[in-house]
């Protein structure tokens, strides 16, 4: 049975890592609310950019790019975007376990946070690059990513590109998701884009036609690596917003636990306080007695 002393030295262990956890929680609701602004700010452009695109896509005839191509899915590259540090509740565990589903064989993974490169190099799979991307992820970064997967696919080293990572939904609820990145495919309203709307835009009306300048291809041979950069972009924004809001969660949960360890410690600390003062009395009365 312990002692008084090594309750007292538990309940003060437990209080430090109270503080601890609260420290963090602080912290990462004060990142939390900063990243959950930028990815819910970026969703509206991600809509319009979207829409541009099919709008003026179904005005093109015989358009063509490298991007649009579909062939024989032999060679899947996936883009695994995680987070650099854990301490984020079931976060990292759930996306790993979907990036385990990949086939081995056939997948090459690009890697955006250190979570997901050491999986990679943990599990002996194939890994095509290492990205790293800050607290606030810049564009710069997102079209790093982006060009090199593009570059992959246009050179056939891969035959389709997939993004896998943790879809930010709400403070509480956070999902991994795949989204389809390359080949584009027929573009519609949701092509590009992870919340985009998912409906598909009427035919354009035989009078209703667009001037480009200069010509289409130029136009949207611009457009397509500029909306797979901005995916990209968005994605990093969602996986970040849910990063924090996870770890601002989890680190509440754990303070929470710690002050519900200490009540209990206290309680613990008194019962047996209160039974060594009542020995002790006994133990006064019983020589007093004797005594006298």
């Amino acid at each position: 049975m312990p002692s008084t002393r090594d309750i007292r030295r538990r309940i003060k262990s437990v209080k430090n890592t109270a503080q601890i956890t609260k420290a963090m929680q602080m912290v990462a609701a004060a990142k939390m609310r900063k990243a959950q602004q930028a990815a819910l700010v970026g969703r509206p452009y991600a809509a319009l950019l979207n829409e541009i695109l099919a709008q003026a896509a179904v005005r093109t005839v015989g358009f063509d790019h490298p991007l649009l191509v579909t062939r024989p899915v032999a060679k899947r590259a996936v883009i695994l975007v995680s987070t650099d540090r854990g301490l984020c509740g079931g976060l990292n565990s759930n996306l790993l376990r979907e990036a385990g589903k990949f086939d081995k064989d056939t997948t090459v993974f690009i890697t955006a946070g250190r979570k997901a490169a050491q999986f990679i190099a943990r599990t002996k799979r194939s890994l095509s690059a290492e990205f790293s991307y800050k607290d606030t992820p810049g564009f710069a970064e997102a079209r790093a990513i982006s060009k090199f997967a593009q570059d992959l696919f246009l050179k056939g080293e891969v035959d389709a590109v997939d993004i896998l990572f943790t879809n930010f939904i709400s403070t509480l609820v956070q999902q991994p998701k795949t989204v389809p990145f390359l080949p584009i495919g027929k573009i519609s309203a949701n092509t590009v884009g992870v919340n985009a709307p998912a409906a598909e835009l009427p035919a354009p009306k035989t009078d209703d036609v667009f001037d480009f300048e200069p010509e289409e291809e130029t136009v949207l041979g611009a457009l397509l690596p500029h909306s797979l950069n901005f995916q990209m972009h968005q994605i990093l924004l969602e996986a970040k917003a849910s990063e924090q809001s996870s770890r601002m969660v989890a680190m509440k949960n754990a303070t929470d636990n710690a002050k519900q360890i200490i009540k209990d410690l206290t309680l613990e600390y008194n019962k047996l306080r209160q039974a060594n003062i009542t020995k002790e009395l006994l133990e006064i009365t019983t020589a007093q007695m004797a005594v006298g």
